[in-house]
């Protein structure tokens, strides 16, 4: 067991930072595999030696779903994995929060490597570090949505009237205060996913894992949904591991976006940086019908400085393209771009919006 284990050192800090001044990260993996089969050794040396996934499971009988996967979340961020049926994202989330083992790899959360930690341990960890949404909401049919929201806190221990006042005040934040007292049963299909988000967070968790929880939802519950989720992150900054097979969902959620196929990460970075740069074909593909002007800054497009025109408007450097096309289409002057600090590092001009915008 690692000599600093910031879960166990200070229970009484539930919905705390316990490393707030540290140099952990909230979360962090390191040549994460996840073998499903009777010949892992074998299936790992075919994958290591570039064989496909049919060649692996036709030879040993065994599915690589994860494929040395690394990479590590920033406190605060959002950090989306988005894949098509069977690339391997679900599976991975599940390794990331030890509900299933991983074949090799370490996995740490706040600098604890979560596969030393006993049961007792691991469940504490559960308890009141981390959360999870599914797909399938998981409601008790047979409780109220006050006891629902609750159940996290009453699990930890918590007299019910500090549950009680708890679950009321994120009730009211995803909107539904109102219905405390209802049964689930009752209760539209967004409804149900608010109890479940609310439910996540009435622990104070400090990191949330999403595994698909808006796919299920009709198109505007959907939005809705992923409105409520950035209005509440703006709010409370937590980590989030978010997965999802939609790239439009995954454009609007995520600070950065791992594309994943086969059990890889085909491409990791900001929304701008895959939308403007694939790194494949593959990438590209979910590319090609990307709203680039609601992803797209200024920064990608800039160039420099006139040496004989007056530049009059200028506009942040992290301004996407959506926000300075009026002016643009108002009239021919450039649009001058400004850094941090305010001050004039270049222009973004008609031409090299539409150009990036049609290509």
């Amino acid at each position: 067991m690692p000599t600093y284990n910031p879960f166990f050192e200070h229970p009484d800090r539930i919905g705390t930072d316990l490393t707030a001044g540290t140099d952990y990260a909230p979360l962090e993996c390191g040549g994460v595999w996840k073998i499903f089969g009777d010949a892992p050794g074998p299936a790992r040396s075919m994958a290591d030696g570039g064989g496909s996934s049919q060649e692996i499971l036709d030879e040993t009988g065994c599915v690589v779903a994860v494929r040395d996967v690394s990479f590590k979340v920033r406190r605060g961020e959002t950090f989306v994995v988005m894949g098509l049926s069977g690339s391997g994202k679900s599976t991975l989330i599940r390794c990331l929060s030890r509900l299933i083992e991983p074949t090799d790899g370490e996995v740490l959360i706040q600098g604890v490597a979560i596969g030393d930690l006993d049961d007792q341990e691991l469940r504490d960890l559960r308890r009141h570090r981390m959360s999870m949404v599914f797909q399938h909401f998981g409601l008790f049919p047979h409780r109220r949505v006050l006891d629902n929201v609750a159940f996290g806190l009453e699990v930890q221990g918590v007299a019910k009237a500090d549950r009680y006042e708890r679950a009321f005040k994120v009730l009211d934040s995803v909107g539904l205060e109102a219905w405390s007292d209802y049964y689930p049963q009752q209760l539209s299909g967004g409804m149900q996913q608010r109890v479940g988000l609310a439910r996540a967070l009435c622990v104070e968790p400090e990191i949330l894992f999403f595994d698909e929880p808006f796919s299920a939802l009709d198109p505007l519950i959907r939005r809705d949904m992923q409105d409520e989720l950035l209005s509440l992150q703006a709010e409370m900054h937590r980590t989030l591991v978010f997965i999802t097979h939609d790239f439009q969902e995954a454009l609007k959620l995520g600070d950065r976006i791992a594309i994943m196929k086969d059990g890889v990460f085909m491409q990791l970075g900001t929304p701008e940086e895959i939308v403007s740069a694939p790194a494949d074909d593959y990438v590209r593909e979910f590319t090609k019908d990307a709203p680039k002007i609601k992803v797209v800054t200024v920064r990608a497009v800039i160039a420099p400085l006139p040496g004989d025109q007056e530049i009059r408007t200028s506009v942040p450097s992290n301004s996407v393209l959506e926000d300075v096309l009026p002016a643009l289409l108002a009239g021919s002057e450039p649009i001058g771009v400004v850094d941090e600090q305010g001050r004039l590092i270049g222009q973004v001009d008609r031409e090299a919006v539409s150009t990036l915008v049609g290509g």
